[in-house]
């Protein structure tokens, strides 16, 4: 760990449910997936195009989540839609729509690493959700790069930023400002793909690396590369790094951090590769808690047949705790999992007295879902596809939902509902409250590995192929007929 530069923190994480835009994974710096946006649909039909303002092709594999801000959506996805008919071959892209219409605007182009799938797993495009700031979008590539690009790309006719090597650079490209190459700059190895999505705290872009594993899984190639950074927004420099999971990372660094305030004082958190919750101070880089998610004597297996856990999830900041749960690549199925509320408040080696309530064993599997919290209520997902309803103040369960598929997204909690996306395709919507009611299933005719989002009156949700913008009362004469 080491510090390049000082800067002053002076943004003040959200933490109330988010009205109009959507700038960022979970809507705001906590993470919490929580809306407060108001007249939206419970129900909608693709075919018959019930409730769908419009639909925009993306790619054969879509797991980024869209963005809304100031009139722009941003989703990560792969090249198969081929936008730009001209770019061919698989490549990570990151999409620009049009919010009221679903026009492509631009794109960025990733060409795929050359170390292939150990590295940069084939088709599976761009995972990292942007965090947009003024005229700023910042996002990890698939390259394992932090990327910092205009959000007008070339439309406006110029290119700002030191950044001028952009290899795709007409009018509907992306406008490179800077690019913090984690690879050549810090010897990052990340395992299979770079996912993390960055949030942005006062002059600072915080993120993990996807430092992990080679293609045997037995050896970690580079031990001593960062798991966590802190980069200068402005000039894209490494402004400190954190090394806390080392040669005990399981696998990779896949989680992302939140940011929040505890007790007045702003903390960085996130989810190592070894199973444990740290924080930080995110101006200086100090470590203020630690706390292993991992039940004593857990071990973990080659293949995720042990008992032991990463976390691949984002912890939400709330009420002076952290949430934050623990899972594995979904490649290597279900399994244990655990669910924590801990005290953010203490320091030091936190695990033996900072857990508030806890459920797993039987009772939660492995999970890459985020929680969302609103009203006295905690809802939480689980790989083996499970929505849990608990108490926020003692963990005891109100209810729980079995979709009968995998989840890969996180629940999302808007306007007096609850929704969850499947693999199997189905958006469900539940009622938000302490009784469990299904009010509607709706059929997304391909996998839901994503949130859905709601901004400015209006839900995105995406499937693997598609981003669909679904508003009460909107009627599409003429749906596309969604590929299979």
């Amino acid at each position: 760990m080491f510090s390049l530069l000082h800067v002053p923190l002076n943004a003040e994480p959200l933490s109330k449910a988010k009205t109009g835009d959507w700038p960022m994974w979970g809507g705001s710096t906590d993470r919490n997936m929580v809306s407060g946006e108001k007249g939206i649909p419970a129900k909608w039909n693709i075919k018959e195009g019930q409730n769908i303002k419009w639909i925009a092709p993306l790619g054969s594999q879509t797991y980024g989540n869209p963005v809304i801000y100031k009139g722009k959506i941003f989703v990560g996805t792969n090249n198969t839609g081929e936008y730009r008919p001209h770019i061919k071959g698989d490549k990570g892209i990151m999409m620009c729509f049009e919010e009221k219409t679903g026009k492509m605007l631009w794109q960025a182009t990733h060409d795929k690493l050359p170390s292939g799938r150990v590295n940069d797993w084939p088709e599976q495009g761009i995972c990292s959700s942007p965090a947009v700031e003024g005229n700023r979008l910042y996002y990890v590539s698939n390259r394992c790069e932090l990327v910092c690009a205009d959000t007008e790309g070339f439309l406006d006719g110029k290119n700002d930023g030191p950044y001028k090597d952009e290899k795709y650079n007409e009018k509907q490209d992306a406008d490179f400002i800077w690019i913090l190459d984690m690879i050549e700059e810090l010897g990052v190895f990340p395992h299979n793909l770079a996912t993390s999505s960055p949030v942005i705290g006062g002059e600072l872009v915080f993120l993990l690396t996807s430092n992990g594993v080679d293609e045997g899984h037995l050896n970690l190639p580079s031990p001593d590369a960062p798991d966590f950074l802190a980069v200068n927004k402005h000039s894209g420099e490494v402004v400190w790094e954190a090394n806390p999971c080392g040669r005990r990372t399981f696998h990779g660094q896949w989680s992302s951090p939140a940011y929040g305030k505890v007790k007045g004082k702003p903390q960085v958190v996130f989810g190592g590769g070894d199973g444990w919750c740290y924080s930080y101070e995110p101006e200086s880089g100090e470590l203020l808690w630690k706390f292993n998610l991992n039940p004593p004597g857990a071990k973990y297996v080659l293949g995720g047949r042990g008992t032991a856990n990463e976390v691949i999830a984002t912890p939400v900041i709330y009420d002076d705790c952290v949430f934050v749960c623990v899972g594995q690549d979904p490649e290597h199925g279900e399994g244990i999992g655990h669910f924590y509320r801990i005290d953010a408040t203490m320091r030091g080696d936190v695990t033996d007295k900072a857990k508030v309530w806890h459920i797993g064993n039987d009772d939660f599997k492995r999970s890459m879902s985020t929680c969302a919290i609103a009203d006295g209520l905690v809802y939480a997902a689980d790989l083996s596809g499970f929505l849990h309803c608990l108490d926020l103040k003692t963990g005891k369960p109100y209810w729980v939902h079995d979709t009968f598929a995998a989840i890969w997204g996180s629940p999302y909690v808007v306007d007096g509902k609850v929704m969850i996306g499947t693999e199997d395709g189905e958006v469900i919507v539940l009622e938000h409250g302490k009784s469990k009611k299904i009010i509607a299933t709706n059929n997304m005719e391909n996998a839901v590995y994503t949130t859905p989002v709601a901004s400015n009156g209006v839900l995105y949700v995406t499937n693997r192929r598609a981003l669909f913008a679904i508003q009460e009362g909107a009627k599409l004469e003429q749906p596309r007929e969604e590929k299979k």
